[in-house]
Order: C-alpha cells, then sequence, then structure tokens
C-alpha cells in the first residue's frame, strides 16, 4: 500500500537522518501529492512509475502553474524517496536520479545603504507617545535582525536593558541577541517614559501596543514603517524584512562571521544566511564597476 511506503519514509526521516519537522513534513507532502497524482491519471503505483511517469508530473507540475522552485522541491522529495525504497529493496532502479528541472536565479534581497537606515531611523520623533514607540521598534529591528512576527510577539520580560539583549523565542526555540546602544536607550526610553501609560491593562504582557494599548499587529507595524519610509523619501520598497537583510548585509560587510549572524537570524540552515555573503559580493562588484576608471 502507497501509505504504508510512505509512512516507513517518514519513520526514517524521523529516527535515522533525524531530519526537522519542516523538512520531513514537506517530504511527506510532496511524496503523497505525486501519489495522488498516480492514483488518479496513472495506471501504476508508487514502486511501478518509471522515468517517464515521473518526466510527466514534472510537466503536469509546469502545466498547472507550479512555479520551478516549487518543482525543483517536489523533485528533491521524489529523490529522497526513491533512494530510500532502492536502499530497502522495494524497487530495482530509482526512477528520478537523472531528471532535473531548470532551477531559477535566486532573487537576492534589497537592502538599505548605511545611510539610508540613518535616515529612516530618524524620522520617529520623540515629541509624543507614539513617537518614542515607533523609535524603539525600528532600533530593535535594525539592531537585532528579528522578524517582523517576532517583534510584536514580544514580551516585556523578554528584554534585558542592563544586559543589553533580547530574547526571541521561535518554535520554542530561545535565542538571545545583543542590542547597540542607541537601540537600547530608545527601548529604555519607551518602556520607563510611555508603555506605562499606552497599554489598557497593568497586566498586559506585550512588549509593543498599538494606540488601543494592546498588541502590536503585523498590519500596524507595516504602516507604521511605510509612513516612515514617506517622511525619508527613501526610493526603495521598505519591508520590514528589509531591516532584517540589511542587518545581516551591514553585519557581514563590516567583518561578523556568517555563523554568528546565522544564530542571530535564527536560520536553522547555514544555506539562508549564506544568500548574504552573495549580496555582499555583488554589492562590491557593482561598486567596482562603476568606480573603477577601466572597468
Amino acid at each position: 500500500m502507497p501509505e504504508d511506503l510512505i509512512k516507513a519514509f517518514e519513520t526514517y526521516l524521523k529516527e535515522e537522518k533525524h531530519a526537522s519537522t519542516n523538512t520531513y513534513l514537506s517530504y511527506v507532502r510532496d511524496i503523497n501529492q505525486f501519489s495522488d497524482y498516480l492514483s488518479k491519471n496513472m495506471d501504476c503505483s508508487l514502486v511501478t512509475a518509471d522515468r517517464d511517469t515521473v518526466s510527466g508530473y514534472m510537466a503536469y507540475l509546469s502545466g498547472i502553474g507550479k512555479s520551478p522552485a516549487t518543482m525543483s522541491r517536489s523533485l528533491a522529495s521524489l529523490k529522497n524517496f526513491y533512494a530510500f525504497l532502492l536502499s530497502r529493496g522495494y524497487i530495482s532502479a530509482n526512477p528520478v536520479h537523472d531528471i532535473n528541472v531548470e532551477k531559477t536565479e535566486k532573487k537576492l534581497p534589497q537592502i538599505l545603504t548605511s545611510a539610508e537606515v540613518e535616515l529612516l531611523l530618524d524620522q520617529p520623533k520623540c515629541t509624543d507617545m507614539k513617537g518614542y514607540r515607533d523609535r524603539a521598534m525600528l532600533e530593535m529591528l535594525y539592531a537585532t535582525g528579528i522578524r517582523v512576527s517576532e517583534l510584536i510577539s514580544m514580551n516585556i520580560d523578554d528584554v534585558k536593558l542592563s544586559a543589553g539583549i533580547v530574547k526571541c523565542t521561535t518554535h520554542g526555540k530561545d535565542r538571545y541577541i545583543p542590542m547597540y546602544p542607541a537601540a537600547i536607550r530608545a527601548v529604555s526610553d519607551y518602556i520607563n517614559l510611555v508603555r506605562g501609560q499606552m497599554v489598557a491593562s497593568p497586566t498586559e504582557q506585550a512588549l509593543f501596543v498599538n494606540v488601543n494599548g494592546e498588541r502590536m499587529t503585523r498590519q500596524g507595524f507595516w504602516k507604521v514603517l511605510k509612513h516612515y519610509q514617506e517622511t525619508a523619501k527613501i526610493d526603495k520598497d521598505i519591508t520590514p524584512h528589509t531591516l532584517r537583510h540589511s542587518f545581516a548585509a551591514h553585519l557581514l560587510e563590516n567583518g561578523a562571521d556568517i555563523h554568528s549572524i546565522q544564530e542571530m537570524l535564527g536560520h536553522a540552515d547555514i544555506s539562508s544566511t549564506q544568500i548574504y555573503a552573495q549580496l555582499v559580493k555583488k554589492q562590491l562588484k557593482d561598486v567596482y564597476n562603476k568606480a573603477h576608471p577601466r572597468a
């Protein structure tokens, strides 16, 4: 039965490969989708599928509008699944090993220059409670590189001002990230001077709250960021992730090692962090081409 093979593969990923939850769930989902395709469209099973069957499935995915990235992931799942079946003697030949999908060039993330970051961070004015809060949020994002979801889910107890660090919890895992002095001051001023007046209830745990005194939402922060982009007149499409990308790229430019950046960003896989090395190299090449007299 297909379900038995897929279950055996899932057990193998968990117990022998020690794959992450995201990895084995992704693999199993892809294999189930392929199995459904076979049962509805082909007169074969997971065990009897051949190279033409898999190639046809790739063409099917393309035909229904799946992106090359999605197709590549599905093919990788099938390659791992059939390598497992081959190693266990369920099949005598791997029908996937020489099938490839045209890879798409990864789009490098957009970042801000150091001058643009300074301009953006200078926009919130500490003349009212909202200004104190907004400056603290922007400074914390650039100081730590955390995701906007991590920013808005942060509680007051997650900030350790005396140590100059914040605790960020994602998927049940804690990481501690330092902040530079200006960010510590901005967060300290917000907490000590205005947060108590902004919260709707003295028992509110959220670090950052909206004008109603309740936890800031993703949409609320998006509006805050877009407002300051406009007042700064920065001609780039700034998103909360732009500050995360800028944080990582600027650290790398200034000599930080990639493993430390990986830890601060909370990347499980170093390949997710290595994109910033490509970004820095591209920037250096662009500078060279613009500045060198013989370029």
